[in-house]
């Protein structure tokens, strides 16, 4: 597959509810776990910083959320929900058997999700890193919005092109989009990605902010500042605000800055993980 070409990533499968879920994952297998979450995007975000990690002797998991990305089933406004996509996290982790404690990221709605986990202490997380994701108020973003009451996959798949051609930004190659964009080929998982949308609701981080404030779990921010939804001025107040978390900015970056910069977030994040 393209997106493993050239790496030494390998994309896999476990069953979860009687569906595969794929995911991308590379080192060893007795090697610490990172488990790293997407949002309205798919596990090919983590693609660029997976064998940074492995190199670093982490065992990185990018999985796909049921019905999105390469993983089996479908989403409805039910399952869609950051607390539903929550509890199917722990089930994934429950079908690999993963030892605790583990690191856990999450970019854009994935960030979400991971502060759940987090907060309510759903899994038995060491580290915890979030990249360009949601926070507080800053969701749902109006190109994702805009979905929240469509009830046909209609546009969806020309929404995603201009939204992954903005967010790679200066690195957006016509190969690069069709791989990005690829999964919205399928319609389940066009349908999928419409309950996502739908149940976008920024009450589900507004709710975790006291717990996330007593926290003393050591967190990472990475960003790029040209994001222009989950603005850097997001991070920066989480980082003032959340105790024992450290932000780096990267720069000439958007939403999906390990594009832009994967050796110098591949490194950061190997070093947070393993201090």
């Amino acid at each position: 597959m393209s997106e493993t070409a050239g790496t030494t990533v390998l994309r896999t499968t476990v069953q979860v509810d009687g569906e595969p879920a794929s995911y991308l994952t590379a080192g060893r297998p007795d090697s610490p776990p990172v488990l790293m979450l997407h949002g309205t995007y798919w596990s090919r975000v983590w693609l660029p910083v997976l064998d940074h990690l492995a190199d670093a002797g982490l065992r990185p998991l990018a999985v796909d959320l049921p019905g999105l990305g390469r993983s089996g089933g479908r989403l409805t406004p039910g399952t869609a929900t950051v607390p539903a996509l929550a509890d199917w996290v722990t089930r994934f982790v429950s079908a690999l058997d993963l030892p605790g404690p583990l690191a856990l990221a999450g970019h854009d709605i994935g960030g979400a999700i991971a502060q759940h986990l987090l907060a309510h202490n759903r899994l038995d997380v060491s580290r915890f890193a979030l990249v360009n994701s949601v926070l507080y108020d800053s969701w749902p973003a109006p190109h994702v919005a805009q979905f929240r009451d469509v009830d046909t996959g209609k546009g969806v798949l020309a929404a995603r092109r201009q939204a992954v051609t903005r967010v790679l930004a200066g690195v957006a190659t016509e190969s690069l989009i069709a791989d990005y964009a690829d999964p919205w080929t399928d319609e389940r998982v066009r349908r999928s990605w419409l309950a996502l949308a739908g149940a976008a609701d920024n009450r589900y981080t507004l709710d975790l902010v006291p717990a996330l404030r007593r926290s003393t779990t050591p967190k990472l921010l990475v960003w790029g500042e040209d994001d222009l939804h989950e603005t850097v001025e997001y991070a920066e107040r989480f980082a003032s605000e959340m105790p024992h978390t450290t932000l780096i900015r990267i720069p000439h970056a958007d939403h999906i800055p390990t594009e832009n910069a994967p050796d110098r977030i591949g490194r950061a994040l190997a070093d947070f993980f393993t201090a």
